[in-house]
């Protein structure tokens, strides 16, 4: 999904990639389609991002390799995967290995962190957040008013228009939110 969501951008505001006036992208010095992709995982994930890089037409513009973990799963032992080649590993103490790994662990954090951070939200929605026309100024003040999103859901028409930026349109949606439930 993220293989073809960014791609997908990249085709659509600098066309196919062109390596040979690939210098600089236009603003931060930087070529605008990557060199390599480094896919964490096996041949599974490399063939889904085979199809993708396909499926967009830039397959063969755009290098793809895949770092799986080796036997047991142990560090050291990672095994890399590219299309047209024989997998191989690295030395266990190559500094390019390292450097992989901690790409490698770096995303995984951030990954980590991201999932966390969704799941955080998730768990304090507030039913609020649900009503179109409700943003954070006017949630904040139904809460201010109210003190919790079920004294809001509880409230008449007239009490959602006593609150401050609340029209007597949006105290409607409110209300037809919570009591349209049934």
């Amino acid at each position: 999904e993220v293989m073809q969501r960014r791609f997908s951008r990249l085709m659509k505001e600098h066309g196919l990639p062109d390596r040979s006036e690939d210098v600089a992208g236009e603003d931060d010095g930087f070529p605008a389609w990557p060199d390599v992709i480094l896919i964490d995982g096996g041949k599974g994930q490399m063939s889904a991002v085979r199809a993708i890089l396909d499926e967009l037409g830039v397959s063969g513009a755009v290098t793809a390799i895949g770092v799986a973990k080796g036997a047991d799963r142990e560090a050291g032992r990672e095994r890399f995967h590219m299309e047209g080649r024989p997998d191989f590993s690295l030395p266990p103490r190559d500094p390019v290995l390292y450097f992989i790994q901690r790409l490698r662990d770096e995303a995984h954090r951030f990954a980590i962190g991201s999932h966390r951070a969704r799941r955080k939200k998730e768990m304090v929605k507030n039913p609020l957040d649900e009503i179109g026309g409700i943003g954070p100024a006017r949630k904040r003040a139904l809460l201010h008013h109210f003190g919790t999103a079920k004294s809001v859901s509880r409230a008449a028409m007239e009490d959602l228009m006593a609150v401050d930026g609340i029209s007597e349109q949006i105290a409607r949606q409110i209300y037809d939110h919570f009591h349209e439930k049934g």
